[in-house]
C-alpha cells in the first residue's frame, strides 16, 4: 500500500532480526503471530489461535503459547484489544480480562510491551498489506489526500480513525460504537423501543454486529410477525452464529426476512460508516474491516450500502467523492500490532 504511517522507529533505527510478538485479542478468538523484522518489513514465523474463553486469563494462553513453541522470547510483545486502552492498561469490553503492560513487562521478562487499541491495530496493519488484501467498493474519481476512517463489524463494532498531518497518517483509537443509535424511520423507532428491553441505551453496536444481525432478524420475526421456515429454525438449532445462518440465507435469496434483516444491517452500517467520515471529514477514504464485511462482499456491492451511505441533508457532495474498500486479510489486526511494536513510538 502507498500509505506512509507514522512509525518513527522505521525511519530512525534498524530493528533487522528482532522478533515481535503481535497479539490481536477479540471477543471469541485471540490470534498469536511472531514476526522477524528484514529490511523495514515483517515477516510472520509462526501463529496460533485460541479461543478467548478457552483458558481463564490471557496471562494463561500467553504461557501456553511460549512454552509451546521454539522461537524464544520475543523482544516486544504488542497486544490489539478490543477495548479502550488507557496508560498501557485495559479493560476488554467483552471479556473479564484487565491487562497491564508493566505487569507482563515484569512478569514475562520482555523488553518491551504494548497495548493498542485493536482498530488502531488494523489501521497501522493497511501498511503490511498487498493490493490483493483489499477490494474497491466505490472508487472515487478524484484522489484525495486527508483523513482517513476504519469501521469494523464483528462481536462488536470497533471504530478508528486515522489522522494526516501533511507528511503521515497517523492512527487513533474511538469508542464510536458505543455512542447511541439514530433512529430515523418509523420502522427504525419500533426496533429502537424493542431493544431497549434488553437495555436502556442502545448503541451502534447493538445493531452493527453480528449479535445486532441477529436482534435485527428476531425483531422481524417476534414483532413484525414474520414467519421463521422449518429449515430455517433447524439451521438456527445446528449453528452457534445465527448471524452467518442468516447471512447465508440472505446472500442466496432462501428466505424474505433474512434478506431484510441483512438489508437493514447493511443500511445501518452505511450510515453510521457516514457519520464516522463526516465527524473525521475522512476525505481520504472509508476502510471496511473486522470478520463481517469480507463475508457478505456480494450484498454491500449491491447499491443500497452507497444510497444510504452518501444520503444526507448538506454533506452528500463530500460523501461522494469518498472511496470505500473492504479489508479482505483477517490478519490486519495482528499485522497491524506487529507493525507498531516494531516500529511505532515509545510509551
Amino acid at each position: 500500500m502507498s500509505y506512509r504511517f507514522y512509525l518513527p522507529r522505521k525511519e530512525g533505527g534498524d530493528q533487522t532480526g528482532k522478533k515481535i510478538l503481535a497479539v490481536d485479542i477479540g471477543g471469541t478468538k485471540t490470534s498469536f503471530g511472531v514476526f522477524e523484522v528484514n529490511d523495514n518489513k515483517l515477516s510472520l514465523i509462526r501463529e496460533e489461535t485460541f479461543g478467548s474463553r478457552s483458558l481463564g486469563t490471557f496471562e494463561e494462553i500467553l504461557q501456553k503459547f511460549l512454552t509451546t513453541g521454539n522461537q524464544g522470547m520475543p523482544d516486544v510483545l504488542s497486544i490489539g484489544v478490543a477495548g479502550p486502552v488507557l496508560e498501557n492498561k485495559v479493560t476488554l469490553t467483552n471479556l473479564s480480562w484487565e491487562l497491564d503492560a508493566t505487569s507482563l513487562k515484569t512478569e514475562f521478562d520482555i523488553e518491551k510491551v504494548s497495548i493498542i487499541n485493536d482498530l488502531e491495530a488494523t489501521a497501522y496493519g493497511l501498511v503490511g498489506l498487498s493490493a490483493e488484501d483489499t477490494v474497491p467498493l466505490f472508487e472515487s474519481a478524484e484522489t484525495i489526500r486527508g483523513n482517513m476512517v476504519v469501521l469494523a463489524p464483528g462481536t462488536g463494532l470497533g471504530e478508528a480513525g486515522i489522522f494526516w498531518d501533511g507528511e503521515y497518517h497517523r492512527p487513533f483509537a474511538t469508542e464510536g460504537g458505543h455512542s447511541e443509535f439514530a433512529p430515523r424511520t418509523e420502522l427504525d423507532v419500533e426496533l429502537l423501543k424493542y431493544l431497549q428491553q434488553e437495555d436502556e441505551i442502545i448503541s451502534w453496536e447493538h445493531v452493527v454486529s453480528g449479535p445486532g444481525i441477529y436482534r435485527i432478524y428476531k425483531f422481524l420475526r417476534d414483532v413484525k410477525g414474520n414467519k421463521e421456515p422449518t429449515w430455517l429454525k433447524e439451521n438456527f438449532k445446528n449453528n452457534d452464529n445465527p448471524a452467518a445462518v442468516i447471512s447465508h440465507a440472505a446472500m442466496r435469496e432462501l428466505d424474505a426476512t433474512c434478506s431484510l434483516a441483512m438489508d437493514l444491517f447493511v443500511s445501518y452500517m452505511a450510515r453510521e460508516s457516514a457519520s464516522l467520515v463526516l465527524k473525521h471529514k475522512a476525505v481520504g477514504g472509508l476502510w471496511l474491516g473486522g470478520g463481517i464485511p469480507p463475508r457478505i462482499f456480494p450484498l454491500l456491492k449491491k447499491d443500497l450500502f452507497r444510497q444510504q451511505f452518501i444520503q444526507n441533508a448538506h454533506m452528500k457532495h463530500l460523501l461522494e467523492k469518498v472511496s470505500i474498500r473492504v479489508i479482505l486479510n483477517s490478519q490486519a489486526a495482528l499485522i497491524g500490532a506487529g507493525y507498531y511494536g516494531a516500529f511505532g513510538a515509545d510509551k
